[in-house]
């Protein structure tokens, strides 16, 4: 046998040496993440197989093995990972070793489509990155707290390797202390992490995975099939430092479907282009959703917290067509013309700032409308895979879709559109919240639309006041409504 393989096994038999080490070293539980991808899956055969060698009575803790499901994973990718979880759950029951393992997912008013369709965030780009944190981040670490507050402290389990770049291994030697096998987590307190291969090389991972069988049975060669058609994971990221350092999944990694991070998701094209022509039409919506974000006609004139800004991107604008007004008449020019911040689709104005510089109003999130457009797309999108792939499947759930509806409802859809854009697009059948419908009429809705227009009313503000005062109904002590009226009625384009 070559002297190199003997080299190898040596590295990989102290690397599971080490595992042992660290879990009898104390009372912590481990928490691993396991992302489906080729590090994750290295270290929890190190895991499993280091546990299994171990005498029954020495297995005195749980090893938690969690995956982060975005809800708009690479439909491939979560399947994989669905199978892989229940192989080794049923594995680690057979032989009576403490794993547990668990899918953590966002909050439903945290996913990708309620904040896209429902609250009208702008799709992610590298410089408005939200995404990560609500999606990947804050699932993992609830998961991670929950047991901190249960054990007092954790130990997280990572497959990241100093090798994989040199800003990834400068964070972790930041982390570290001399001597020292775990490292302090950036941000979570009593949460330490553990990197078992953190001096692994790319060879030495495959070699590991094509030498070393699956302990839960799977096919090692399918992963590496799973890469030569896409690329690498999207590691599971719990750690903000950590976030900054891995860059976006949708490049060189296959991570969430829908990421527009990048300028192309070769992942998604890598599987197409190997046979899975059904993923064509996530690809299509995906680039289509990158294409409309910075349409102007489809965003609000104002931030969230109705705030309004003014930007130097006068690109695809023609000053000579617009009309120009002083910044300080902004406030009167919006009052006079009774335009909405929050409709408008475009106001062809220039702003002259106190320097002589030309700007125009900056973008805040996707108007009602827009949101309207991309949520029937995605269902038109739904449908073309379950025709082409699976009946079954689903793009967005019914808990996403219930949230939408509230949060339409809150900003001002009296007309409850979202019930009738899915029973017309994918005919789904969905429980909709009775409590949830419409608070007027349509010729109720008329006719307030007529006196806020006759009173110079903002419409789109009487709606929010209304929405408000509706949440605070039935309960005998309202404390906080005038709270909620004041800070809507503070907002900045109101005070213009």
């Amino acid at each position: 046998m070559d002297i190199n393989i003997f080299s190898q096994n040596d590295k990989f038999e102290k690397a599971k040496q080490q595992i042992k080490e660290v879990y009898l070293s104390d009372d912590r539980p481990w928490v691993l993440g396991y992302s489906g991808g080729k590090d994750s899956t290295t270290v929890t055969q190190l895991v499993f197989d280091a546990l299994s060698e171990l005498d029954p009575t020495q297995l005195h803790k749980k090893v938690y093995v969690i995956s982060s499901d975005t809800l708009v994973e690479t439909p491939l990718i979560i399947s994989s990972i669905t199978r892989t979880l229940g192989r080794i759950q049923d594995q680690a029951l057979e032989q009576d070793l403490p794993i547990e393992t668990h899918k953590v997912r966002p909050e439903t008013d945290k996913t990708f489509w309620s904040s896209i369709i429902g609250k009208g965030y702008p799709s992610p780009r590298q410089k408005f990155r939200w995404c990560t944190d609500r999606m990947k981040i804050d699932p993992a670490n609830r998961f991670i707290m929950d047991k901190v507050s249960k054990f007092g402290e954790v130990v997280m389990i990572l497959g990241i390797r100093d090798n994989e770049s040199s800003t990834r291994a400068g964070v972790m030697k930041s982390h570290t202390t001399e001597g020292k096998l775990l490292m302090r987590h950036s941000s979570l307190p009593n949460a330490y992490v553990y990197a078992p291969i953190r001096d692994f090389v790319l060879d030495d991972v495959w070699e590991y995975l094509l030498t070393y069988k699956s302990p839960w049975g799977d096919d090692n060669n399918e992963l590496l099939k799973l890469y030569q058609d896409s690329n690498s994971e999207c590691p599971l990221v719990v750690d903000q430092d950590v976030k900054e350092s891995a860059g976006s999944c949708g490049n060189s990694r296959f991570g969430c479907w829908t990421c527009t991070v990048v300028t192309e998701d070769k992942a998604l094209s890598g599987f197409i282009n190997s046979g899975e022509e059904w993923l064509r039409p996530l690809l299509e919506f995906r680039n289509w959703l990158a294409d409309i974000r910075d349409v102007r006609e489809y965003r609000q004139k104002h931030r969230m917290n109705g705030q309004v800004y003014l930007t130097s991107n006068l690109e695809n604008i023609d000053p000579d067509q617009c009309e120009k007004i002083p910044e300080s008449e902004l406030g009167d020019y919006i009052k006079k013309n009774n335009i909405d911040l929050a409709k408008v689709k475009e106001l062809n104005l220039i702003v002259i700032d106190e320097e002589g510089n030309y700007k125009q109003l900056g973008l805040g999130p996707f108007t009602l409308n827009a949101r309207e457009m991309i949520l029937r797309r995605l269902l038109e999108t739904q449908q073309k895979v379950r025709e082409l792939h699976d009946p079954s499947l689903e793009l967005i759930s019914e808990e996403e879709l219930k949230m939408i509806r509230k949060i339409w409802l809150n900003d001002g859809d009296w007309e409850d559109r979202v019930p009738k854009i899915v029973e017309e697009l994918s005919g789904d059948s969905v429980d909709w919240e009775y409590n949830d419908r419409p608070l007027f009429e349509e010729e109720q809705i008329t006719d307030l639309e007529r006196l806020c227009q006759e009173n110079n009313v903002s419409l789109s503000l009487m709606k929010k006041l209304i929405s408000v005062e509706r949440g605070y109904s039935g309960y005998k002590i309202r404390r906080g409504l005038h709270d909620d009226f004041e800070k809507i009625l503070k907002q900045q384009y109101l005070h213009l």
